[in-house]
Order: C-alpha cells, then structure tokens, then sequence
C-alpha cells in the first residue's frame, strides 16, 4: 500500500511545481495576453491610419483625373496627366488601375474590363466631393477603390462621369506592418524587462520562505524552540505562527512522551523488582507452605503490576496531543449503567450498595454527549474502581445522571467513603499523588487519568463532600447536544 501513497504524493509535487514559477506565470502569461490582444488592436488601428492615408491619395489621384475631363460635341475625353499616375504609383509595393466612364457609363480611359462600382457604397462623409471607397478585386487582385463623381458640360450637354481609380494593398500592408513592428518592439522590450524584474521581485519576496526552510533544514531532530518572526512578511507571518504553535503542541507532546516514560519506568522497577526477589524465594523455599505463601504474594504483586500497566497505558491514551479523541455521540446513561453492571461483581465482594440513579433525565431521552467511548469508559471504570476500593465493607456507592443545564449532561457518583480533605482535592489530580493517611494500595493515577480524559472533552469535574458531609462526591459535567427521543 505504501508504493501507490508514494507515488501520489510524487504526482502532487509534479503538480503543483515551483511557486516562484507558478507567480512568473500568473504575472507574465496574462501580461502576454495583454500584448497579444494590443498587438491585434494596433495592427488594426495601423490599417485604419494607413488607409485614411492612402484613401486620400487615391482621392487626389482621382481629383487630378478629373480636371482633364472635357466634354466636346456631347462626347466625353479626358487627357490622363502622367504626373498624377506617377504620383501614385511612386510606392513600388502596390499597382494603380483606373477607368473613366462617361455620363451613359460608357468607356472613355482606363482599363476597360475595370469592374464597376457595386450598388449601395455609401459616399465619403470625410470629403465635400463626390468620393466613394470600397473594396473590390480585379484579376484576383484584392484592390482598394475611389470612386469619384465629376460633372461635364459643353454648354449644349452636360452629365456626370465616374472616375475609378484602384490600388493593390501591398504598400498599405507594408506600411501598416512598419508601423506594428515599430509599435511593438518596445512593448516586447518591455515584456522582456518586466520579466527580468518580476523573477529578481519573486525571488526576493521568496527569500524569507527561503531562510524559513533552511532553518527547518538544519534543525536537529529534537530542537523545538519557536521560529524567529523577524524579516518576514506580513502574509507569510500567519505560517510562522502556525508553525510555531505546531512546534509549541509537539513540545508539549515530547514533554509529556518523556514524563510517562520517566514516571512509567520508575514506577514499574518497583513491582518489577519486587516480583524478581519474590519468584527467587520461592526457587529457594522448600516448605510448601512457605512456599504457597510466597506464590501468593507473587500472585497479589502481579495483579498491582498489571493494575499499574493498565493504568499507564490509559493515562497515555488520555495525555493532550497523544492523539485525537475519536468524539462520537454517545448515550451517557447507556455507558454509566453498563459500567455500574461490569462492578457489580465487585461491590457484592464488599457487600456495598452499588446503585443506579437515572431520575435526573425524562424516561424516555437520551443523554448524548460528543465522546469518545473507550476513553469514557476508563472514566467511568477508574471512578467506579476508587469508590468501591476506598468504601468500607457494607457501604454505598450511587452513580447518577442528570442534566446539569439546557445543553450539558451531569454525572456523579458518590460514596460514603473516608473522602478526600479540602486541602488536598487539588492535589489528588497530580500523577502518582497519594494521600498521607492513604494506606491501600495503588499508584496515584486513578484521578489524573480521570482528568485529562475530561479535559480531552471539555468537561468539567468537582470533587465534595458527600451526603451529611460524609465520603466523597465527584461530579462531571459533559456538554451535550439537545436531548433525543428513544421513540
């Protein structure tokens, strides 16, 4: 399973690359955009200027053809002047054809075969004269056209003869593309700047994160001092202190990790040891009875030793950061009466009254609270287990359940034990505490691992004095959700 992880992760990393390189592209790409759609709009705004240009030169052409038009007898002759053909066609790139008709549209100059001017071109608003430019072809030859009205008379006739002058758009084309390369060399120049600025602007944004990682880099496995905020950047500070309380709960994690292992090894040396010398007496002993006495103290150091191991291994299921409560709902009067089931063996040991008081809640809710249930379970296993082993022979012990407020559930459970003095109700949550006057047997983790499995789920616990002042109460409060119906 681990390979397919692996190469996951791989394909993640390939995925989303360098983060210098992916700022460089979400800054120049659209920048690239920009100029490509600049280049398009200025190429087009060089073929409108190169146009207006050149349409007037056709104009002037065609003008200079039309003060040569003379009408004689009712006919229609012109007389081209060579200076306006060569005024025109000085530009090598592009090619002038023309044609004069007459008033009946009849040929006079020109090419013949010259193709007329299509119906519906709209006159020129830009000249007082009777100019018309459109685009036509003629041979294949893509042509730019102006078409000019001119009226003749000879005193006895008169009409309106169209002048016809096209261009080929080579030099119009050469012009216009002079004009884009001299429009966008610099804006390339500019590109190519911007870039060399915004990689040196990225990499220097990016050294922080840089310095950041390089301290990562040559930390040692257990150095867990917080990261310098010094130098870095108002973004990248919330990631500093993210980290720094990362390293702040690893620490509290390490500390505890190495607290249990100081407090479990020397905890455990003792049962431990004693167990050894026990188990070499007995090798030693001849008398069976001697014997059976020192297996059955063995027996009795080998249930603390397994009650302490127990203990330990739930205080390190308990202890903050070890790992996250696996919080579901759970019925708190279910968990509470199954517990009060498993001791039930044990209190009838001792003779003690071991009840169950559910009256705080209507018979047919719910009392649900966000738990986890195993650790529940060693809360309610560790309560019930000091009630009945600090209650004398033919005592009481009562668990009840309750709703403390509108959205808590409350569980107590009460004894008439020897209690806990008010001086030391404090103290009694500490690891490994015992009481002076305690002489029973135990370790001192009953308590502790009750309260660091409440403060794993935010729960509240108190510690009194029991009915008429006597024994010990423990009371619990848990948040809950709203009360749920069995029905």
């Amino acid at each position: 399973m681990a390979e397919p992880q692996t190469t996951n992760i791989a394909a993640v990393r390939r995925k989303r690359g360098s983060l210098r390189g992916q700022l460089l592209r979400w800054l120049l790409i659209p920048l690239a955009v920009l100029i490509a759609l600049n280049a398009v709009s200025a190429w087009h705004s060089a073929l409108d200027a190169v146009n207006l240009a050149y349409d007037r030169t056709l104009l002037a052409a065609a003008r200079a053809i039309a003060e040569r038009i003379r009408m004689v007898d009712g006919r229609v002759t012109v007389d081209v002047p060579y200076v306006a053909l060569d005024f025109v066609q000085s530009d090598i790139p592009g090619r002038i054809y023309y044609k004069v008709s007459g008033p009946r549209g009849e040929f006079v100059s020109g090419y013949d075969d010259f193709p007329a001017m299509p119906s519906g071109v709209p006159r020129s608003p830009l000249y007082p004269a009777l100019v018309h430019f459109y685009d036509g072809h003629y041979h294949s030859n893509p042509l730019r056209v102006a078409a000019l009205f001119q009226p003749v008379s000879d005193g006895r006739d008169s009409g309106i003869a169209l002048i016809q002058v096209g261009e080929t758009p080579g030099a119009r084309e050469m012009l216009a593309r002079a004009l884009l390369i001299n429009t966008l060399w610099p804006q390339a120049l500019l590109v190519v700047v911007t870039a060399i600025l915004m990689l040196l602007a990225v990499t220097l944004a990016l050294r922080p994160l840089r310095r950041l990682r390089d301290q990562l880099a040559v930390r040692a496995p257990g150095e867990l001092k917080p990261f310098s905020e010094d130098g870095v950047h108002r973004e990248v500070r919330p990631l500093v202190t993210a980290l720094n309380d990362y390293v702040q709960r690893l620490a509290t994690l390490v500390t505890g990790q190495r607290r249990f292992i100081a407090d479990a090894s020397h905890q455990l040396r003792t049962p431990l040891t004693v167990l050894k010398t026990e188990a070499e007496l007995a090798l030693r002993e001849k008398d069976p009875q001697a014997m059976r006495e020192i297996v059955i103290a063995f027996h009795h150091t080998t249930d603390q030793a397994v009650r302490l191991a127990n203990q330990l291994l739930s205080l390190a299921r308990a202890e903050p950061g070890a790992a996250v409560p696996a919080l579901q709902p759970v019925d708190l009067r279910a968990a509470a009466r199954q517990a009060c089931l498993d001791y039930a063996s044990q209190a009838v040991a001792k003779h003690i009254d071991l009840g169950f008081d559910d009256r705080g809640l209507p018979p047919e809710s719910r009392a649900d609270i966000m738990a986890d249930p195993l650790l529940l379970h060693e809360l309610l296993a560790n309560l019930l287990d000091n009630a009945l082993r600090y209650t004398a022979q033919g005592g009481t012990v009562t668990v009840r359940i309750g709703a403390a407020e509108m959205f808590s559930a409350k569980l107590e459970i009460e004894d008439n034990g020897p209690g806990i003095a008010p001086a030391l109700r404090e103290k009694v949550f500490d690891r490994f505490y015992r009481a002076p006057d305690n002489t029973l047997p135990g370790a001192g983790l009953g308590l502790a691992i009750v309260s660091e499995i409440c403060a794993a789920h935010n729960a509240q616990i108190t510690l009194s004095e029991g009915a008429e002042g006597k024994g010990l109460l423990v009371r619990i409060v848990f948040p809950r959700g709203q009360p749920q119906s069995n029905g």
